[in-house]
């Protein structure tokens, strides 16, 4: 009853304005006018306030939001409290942005951990915050991906890493042997706000949106405490800056391709694929250049490199050569994927054996849906033999002592004779997990009924 009551609340919340304030706001009424003027001067007709506070168009926002989950902003409130909030205040926040006069709070800086080492920034927006850009970023991306360049991939409806990579391995195997791998040095945090609203403005004419976007750019950065300046970058962490970045980088795009240049995009990684060696360092020059003096990027001298593809990774995938070329998981990724499966089957977690499957699982499963896209079966086999291995050496660890391991081989249907020769060999765990007794007390049937899934046999399937 609560619930039913909490939503045609915020549907009323969500009704269509009236007439006059949908007016006021287009024309540049007093509220407006009030607010000053914006600094881009849009070239086109686009998309209107009015269809970001469009009830259906906020209702989506709103389920999207509350999907997604994720923490709080600086201000502290959670996702479970946004409806209530806007139960309360939406018809003033409404106003607020039909006048132009909306103020986005500061993003709340956290670190994450990379994946390649180290960590990044990540800004997280307050949740009313993040409600309001989803719903900007509904109406704006409807507008802007059809007009996208084919050859990016990233945080685009209907595309897919996967099909990045399908159409990188496409390249590789119609003769493309080289690949430019161009890597765009702290690229959230170097986007020019100036260059970025123009951009935008050429795309949107209604100022009170090109208002609130700036508003989102510059809205400042909450860290331990307190509140600093954000003068370029886009903080990732926002629904809109995927979107954004990919207006940045469809310049880029679209440079490429008057260029003629075989290429995929995802996001900020870009591989350009040529024929030889020299063509490669040809190319790379000319791009490094147009980046950094056209689009005032920079490119990662360290990072960056001509190689053949099997030699880089893309997306966590890398390419073997010649017309057959397969999608290999790539070293990098495969020493993550380990290093993860050792953190959550370590014996001083104080899991037991069941815990501890139940745990990989979770994990075994998201990581499957992605990286299953290789063409090695043969890899998945090899870590499907070391997972079942490791997690025999943390039961035989767990089993501590001789007699306690004696009786824990005869419970699962080891012979007498055997079970005491494991039981008091003087082998490492490693090394006994593989022997013949601990292969048949803990099976691959048996750790399957704990819920352990096969990487390989799932991939055959």
């Amino acid at each position: 009853m609560r619930k039913k009551r909490q939503k045609t609340q915020l549907e009323l919340a969500f009704a269509p304005a009236v007439a006059g304030e949908a007016r006021r706001g287009r024309d540049g009424g007093t509220e407006f006018r009030a607010a000053g003027p914006a600094a881009e001067s849009p070239a086109v007709v686009g998309p209107q306030m009015e269809e970001v506070l469009d009830r259906e168009n906020l209702r989506k926002a709103l389920q999207a939001v509350r999907r997604n989950k994720g923490a709080p902003g600086a201000d502290g409130m959670t996702v479970a409290e946004l409806p209530a909030h806007l139960e309360e205040h939406w018809p003033i926040i409404r106003d607020q942005l039909l006048n132009g006069t909306y103020l986005p709070q500061p993003v709340r800086r956290v670190m994450i951990p990379k994946a390649s080492g180290g960590e990044r920034p990540l800004g997280i927006p307050t949740v009313r915050d993040r409600f309001i850009q989803q719903a900007v970023l509904q109406v704006l991306q409807g507008a802007w991906d059809p007009t996208f360049c084919e050859h990016s991939y990233g945080f685009r409806p209907g595309r897919s890493a996967h099909q990045a990579v399908a159409r990188a391995q496409a390249y590789v195997a119609a003769g493309y042997g080289w690949v430019v791998d161009l890597d765009l040095e702290q690229f959230f945090d170097r986007v020019n706000h100036d260059r970025l609203m123009a951009r935008v403005a050429q795309r949107v004419e209604d100022k009170r949106l090109l208002k609130l976007i700036r508003g989102f750019l510059t809205a400042g950065v909450m860290e331990g405490g307190l509140v600093g300046p954000t003068v370029q970058g886009t903080p990732q962490g926002g629904p809109l800056s995927p979107l954004l970045s990919n207006l940045v980088l469809d310049e880029l795009d679209r440079e490429l391709e008057k260029r003629g240049h075989c290429f995929v995009r995802y996001a900020d990684d870009c591989n350009i694929y040529v024929r030889s060696e020299r063509a490669g360092q040809r190319v790379m020059a000319g791009v490094t250049r147009f980046v950094e003096r056209r689009l005032k990027l920079k490119v990662s001298a360290a990072k960056s490199a001509v190689a053949p593809p099997g030699r880089r990774q893309f997306l966590g995938f890398s390419l073997t050569a010649g017309e057959g070329s397969k999608r290999r998981i790539a070293p990098k990724a495969s020493a993550r994927f380990k290093q993860k499966v050792r953190e959550l089957t370590r014996r001083t977690r104080g899991r037991s054996l069941e815990q501890m499957i139940e745990e990989l699982a979770r994990y075994l499963k998201g990581w499957l849906g992605y990286f299953g896209f290789c063409q090695t079966p043969t890899v998945l086999q090899a870590l499907d033999h070391w997972i079942r291995r490791r997690l025999r050496a943390v039961a035989w660890k767990q089993w501590k002592r001789g007699r306690t391991r004696y009786l824990a081989l005869r419970r699962r249907g080891v012979g007498h004779a055997l079970a005491a020769k494991t039981a008091g060999s003087a082998h490492g765990p490693w090394r006994l997990s593989n022997s013949p007794a601990l292969h048949a007390a803990l099976s691959n049937t048996y750790l399957a009924s704990l819920g352990l899934p096969s990487l390989h046999a799932s991939h055959a399937a």
